[in-house]
């Protein structure tokens, strides 16, 4: 398959796969996976109304590392901001020479509209990837989701979406920093 391929390239250091979804978390909690005494009734206080926010996010295949951009909403215009980060991370920049980007898109909405399609197409220097209809398994990105909210998020209220946000940042920031001391390429060594 041309996914696997693409992976093969990026390892072997010839293009930036960068994988891309959105996901949701909420300011009310995710019961995750929890142990408890039989018969135990678990509770997580969650006072008020559950109020979202919209996370939309880039996977670099090879290292793990994350954009992660949050928003009250999942639509085109914040999409076209995601790829503002990507143009700063992985675009042409004058005196360097940067790997090419690929970047794998579902089919959403945020993705195929006149604005994004026209807001890729000005990015000339970006291969875009197309996943199959209805294939969430394919997109890398969605384990990161999960983990996210399993880990990060699980069995916690918070105040306001402005608590979550930064939440969600920090979590981002941990996962990355875990992953940037976990890469192989940081445990070579030099033979003598």
């Amino acid at each position: 398959m041309r996914l696997q391929l693409l992976r093969q390239q990026a390892v072997a250091g010839d293009i930036a796969l960068l994988f891309q979804d959105e996901s949701e978390a909420l300011t009310h909690p995710y019961l995750a996976h929890a142990w408890a005494q039989q018969g135990a009734d678990l509770r997580v206080e969650a006072p008020g109304q559950s109020r979202k926010v919209a996370m939309l996010g880039v996977q670099d295949a090879v290292n793990g590392q994350l954009i992660v951009l949050t928003s009250a909403t999942k639509r085109s215009t914040d999409f076209m901001a995601l790829l503002e980060r990507i143009d700063a991370e992985y675009g042409p920049k004058p005196g360097f020479t940067t790997k090419p980007p690929v970047l794998v898109l579902d089919n959403g909405p945020i993705h195929t509209s006149k604005a994004s399609r026209k807001a890729l197409a000005d990015r000339t220097w970006l291969t875009v990837e197309w996943l199959p209809q209805y294939a969430p398994e394919l997109n890398d990105i969605e384990r990161d989701w999960r983990h996210l909210k399993r880990h990060f998020l699980a069995h916690q209220t918070f105040a306001n979406t402005n608590q979550l946000t930064t939440a969600i940042q920090e979590a981002v920031q941990a996962l990355n920093t875990q992953r940037a001391k976990n890469h192989p390429w940081l445990k070579q060594r030099i033979a003598a």
